[in-house]
């Protein structure tokens, strides 16, 4: 063209330039046929005519592909995005794989006009020059098929502004190759690629004539030559010491967090039933660890964010910064083209971009757990799990959990209400789901979860027998959970080896761990449980303030004082309200009074029946508040219920501290015909273990008074539930029982015989007490003593020894509190005034006269009188 045919020429102009290749449209009119061809291409033209209105474009030239320029940027991705969509549509309209190249890129363009008489002869209507258009150029023919390839100031202009398509907007991925070289253009360029799941490839592309990538000198050919002589010599030790990681640097046993699902389909059914399919299908891996929704939610409420929050992508990241997360997972769920396709990105919560992603198609909303498995699989590869752990680990969806979606959504939506503490809903939830899919076993297991944060374990054992039933449907690591409760409500003494496998196998399964550090506590294994409770306080754990609260307890039992205060409060800090009522035992342990009443004051209202405040008041000689607080538990608590017959106890201990021996008779009395009686008929193991103890201990009450006929029926009936014996502190109590009976009988040494072999570390608190009273009968008196001093430092363990839900606190607490006293008697009768005087002023120290009960006043007058 001369220059006669041209108008003046336009200034420089900044404009969006996008060019497009339709891939193999020589091809398609071969395999079409001419009339076909015409058809398909004269659908094409409407589309770009109506996708360059819609997206304010000016169409400069056409032929295999098209030239376009946009005032915006975000218009030419806009335009880019719906042609590839477009195309896709089309193709599959004829069963065709219909794709286009695309480059964009903005910078300064020259454009003008051509005449009327030079576009007559067929020049086009305007031309456009500048170095943007031949580098639009380069990254088109750069692009695979059906991908968009974006300049560096493309795709910073673009990115910034893909808020305005909204939720698609949302879905894009955007991925960098690079610096790549492009023939014509002076300096290395930076591509990237932007697309949708499912449509754009997302894969780097390859060198070609006109472009090629910008390789670093040490990887050019002549220096590789070189560095392959190295390699060879070292190949062989890095392979043993090193293995390809994956992009985000994934580790076996990292965590990821797994963000709210995106429903793009309209269908309301699909929002927590898929999510929560993604998370059961997940979960089945060893190889990755899934953050729980609890811990997320609980995670978002310390960002200080509303319930109910979206946990998309940029809030997903910043929990996952938070808590030691590596990687956060983002499902979708779309229609496209009348499929229902799954698909998930893999996100790098510290740039939050996407480094992998994966989507499945299926045929309806009955193909939507199969496509799950598909793409949970295929990510864990990608992670880097092993193809044999993953055929291991993995069971189908359907088997696992239920086809009907609508029950699906109920387990989802209890889990939600689980996490959010809210038990009774989540109950009803799960209830719903197994009456719209009986056999749905992981909901009658959510029901057993329920019944037991509701303290009615009675009232779950019809949902775990269910469960039970049902056990090969549910998945692997549930099955290990399902075994270890079941242990748990039904052989309390297998709990611990079944917790400790489940531990071995998912150590990262914070809830077996847990379990397995209480088993140790309810063991009195309190250092053993030690490094399980630590553990199980991970950031990563849901139940952290719990297993905070576990460690000060063992901490606690073990007299570590200092460990024990800030493991309370790291509990505290964490949400947990239990752990206010243990640190106020911390500091009453170490006799700081006045401390454990700031900690637990009257006005703070803990949820619970707790024993401790009785405890608390007969340590400081507060006999009447004693009295008062142990009337008022047992009005606390559900009648006829097992922590109903517990609460007798603590009462019947404050009326005996303050030598009323005719009325505590009758609470003792009382407490082993109501607990004998629920042992006889029991709802459970647990709670008749729980009984079990609150009959031995009322009979190790009445032998304090010498009455040794309440002990002998209590051993007699426990005799005839062997199973209930297999609890070791609870049998050694029971052997506790029998040695004060003999030395009750006169047969000390027997007794002797019989509670010596006890004393390992574990044995329970009043294993002490009864060697005291019968190394003191056999006159053995410096062992006595000694006995009487380990009672009295060992406070903490007084305290928090868990023996029937605490029960028996207040009996443990008046022992280590008047051992003093005690030893004082002993050594005064063996004529060693000099230690006994020293035992009395340790006891005068804590107590005034004034405080004691009138039987107390009487020993202690005693024991001034040997003086004389």
């Amino acid at each position: 063209m001369n220059d006669i045919g041209r108008l003046p020429l336009e200034g420089p102009q900044l404009r969006t330039l996008l060019l497009t290749d339709l891939v193999d449209s020589t091809g398609l009119v071969e395999r079409l046929g001419d009339t076909p061809a015409s058809e398909l291409f004269r659908e094409h033209d409407h589309l770009v005519l109506k996708l360059q209105q819609e997206w304010r474009g000016r169409l400069i030239d056409r032929s295999d592909g098209l030239l376009l320029l946009f005032e915006r940027p975000i218009d030419g991705l806009g335009f880019a995005l719906d042609y590839t969509r477009g195309l896709r549509e089309l193709g599959q309209a004829r069963g065709l794989e219909l794709q286009a190249r695309a480059g964009l890129h903005v910078g300064e363009v020259l454009t003008w006009k051509n005449s009327d008489a030079a576009v007559l002869v067929g020049a086009k209507p305007l031309e456009v020059e500048g170095l943007a258009k031949p580098m639009a150029a380069r990254l088109m023919t750069l692009a695979r098929p059906g991908q968009i390839l974006l300049s560096a100031v493309a795709e910073s202009l673009t990115h910034r502004a893909a808020r305005e398509l909204g939720e698609r907007g949302q879905n894009l991925l955007w991925k960098s190759y690079g610096r790549w070289r492009f023939k014509g253009v002076p300096e290395a360029q930076e591509v990237y690629e932007v697309g949708e799941i499912g449509i754009a490839p997302l894969r780097a592309p390859s060198n070609i004539a006109k472009a090629w990538r910008d390789t670093p000198l040490w990887r050019r050919p002549a220096a590789l030559a070189v560095e392959m002589l190295l390699i060879v010599g070292v190949g062989v030790g890095v392979w043993f010491v090193t293995k390809p990681q994956p992009a985000i640097a994934f580790a076996e046993r990292d965590w990821v967090v797994v963000g709210d699902l995106r429903n793009l389909t309209g269908e309301k059914v699909l929002d927590d039933s898929l999510e929560q399919a993604f998370r059961i299908s997940l979960e089945q891996s060893r190889y990755v660890n899934v953050l729980s929704d609890m811990k997320a939610r609980d995670t978002l409420a310390r960002m200080q964010r509303k319930p109910g929050t979206l946990l998309d992508r940029a809030v997903a990241s910043e929990i996952a910064l938070r808590d030691g997360v590596r990687a956060v997972i983002l499902p979708t769920v779309s229609e496209v083209g009348g499929r229902l396709r799954i698909s998930a990105e893999v996100i790098d919560p510290h740039t939050q971009t996407t480094v992998y992603a994966e989507s499945v198609d299926g045929t309806g909303a009955g193909s939507a757990l199969e496509s799950i498995d598909a793409v949970t699989i295929a990510l864990r590869g990608k992670l880097g799990e092993a193809l044999a752990s993953i055929q291991k680990d993995s069971e189908p969806l359907p088997e696992v959990t239920t086809s009907n979606m609508d029950a699906l959504r109920s387990y989802a939506l209890g889990q939600k209400s689980f996490a959010s503490a809210q038990y009774e809903q989540a109950r009803s939830f799960y209830a719903r789901a197994v009456g719209l899919d009986p056999k749905f076993a992981l909901a009658y297991l959510g029901l057993v979860r329920a019944h037991n944060a509701m303290s009615d374990l009675a009232g779950g054992k019809q949902y775990l027998d269910k469960a039970i039933a049902l056990r090969e449907h549910l998945p692997p690591r549930d099955q290990l959970y399902l075994d270890a409760w079941t242990a748990q409500i039904n052989d309390p003494s297998a709990a611990l080896q079944k917790w400790q496998e489940m531990s071995s196998l998912y150590p990262d399964f914070y809830p077996a761990i847990a379990n397995v550090g209480n088993a140790f506590y309810l063991d009195n294994r309190f250092a053993e449980g030690i490094p399980f409770a630590k553990r199980a306080a991970s950031p990563q754990s849901e139940f952290a303030p719990l297993s905070w609260d576990l460690v000060g307890r063992l901490a606690l039992g073990q007299e570590k004082f200092a460990e024990a205060e800030a493991a309370f409060g790291n509990a505290i800090a964490r949400g947990s309200k239990s752990a206010v009522v243990r640190r106020a035992n911390t500091f009453a342990a170490q006799r700081r009074f006045d401390q454990a009443i700031k900690t637990w004051p009257l006005s703070l209202k803990v949820s619970g029946v707790y024993f401790d405040r009785v405890s608390l008041y007969l340590d400081q000689g507060l006999w009447a508040p004693a009295v008062s607080e142990a009337r008022g538990l047992e009005r606390q608590t559900p009648a006829g219920s097992v922590r109903a017959r517990l609460a007798i106890y603590p009462s019947a201990v404050a009326v005996w501290a303050q030598g009323d021996y005719g009325s505590t008779r009758k609470e003792i009395r009382r407490i082993a015909d109501t607990t004998l009686s629920a042992v006889a008929n029991p709802t459970n193991a647990a709670d008749a273990t729980d009984d079990a103890y609150a009959a031995v201990s009322a009979g190790i009450l009445a032998q304090r008074m010498g009455d040794t006929a309440v002990a002998r029926s209590v051993t007699a009936e426990l005799q005839k539930r062997k199973e209930l014996l297999t609890n070791r502190p609870l049998r050694d109590l029971v052997e506790v029982s029998k040695a004060n009976d003999l030395r009750l009988s006169g047969s000390a040494d027997k007794a002797i015989a019989l509670l010596e072999p006890l004393v390992n570390g574990s044995e329970p608190f009043q294993t002490h007490a009864a060697l005291m009273e019968a190394y003191a009968a056999a006159g053995l008196i410096n062992k006595a003593v000694g006995q009487a001093r380990w009672l009295s430092s060992h406070r903490g363990r007084a305290y928090i020894e868990i023996g029937c839900a605490w029960c028996q606190q207040p009996l443990d607490v008046f022992d280590t509190t008047h051992a003093h006293l005690r030893a004082a008697e002993l050594l005064a009768g063996a004529g060693n005034e000099d230690q006994a005087r020293k035992e009395l002023l340790a006891f005068d120290s804590k107590w005034s006269e004034t405080q004691l009960p009138d039987h107390l006043r009487v020993r202690r007058k005693a024991v001034l009188e040997t003086f004389n």
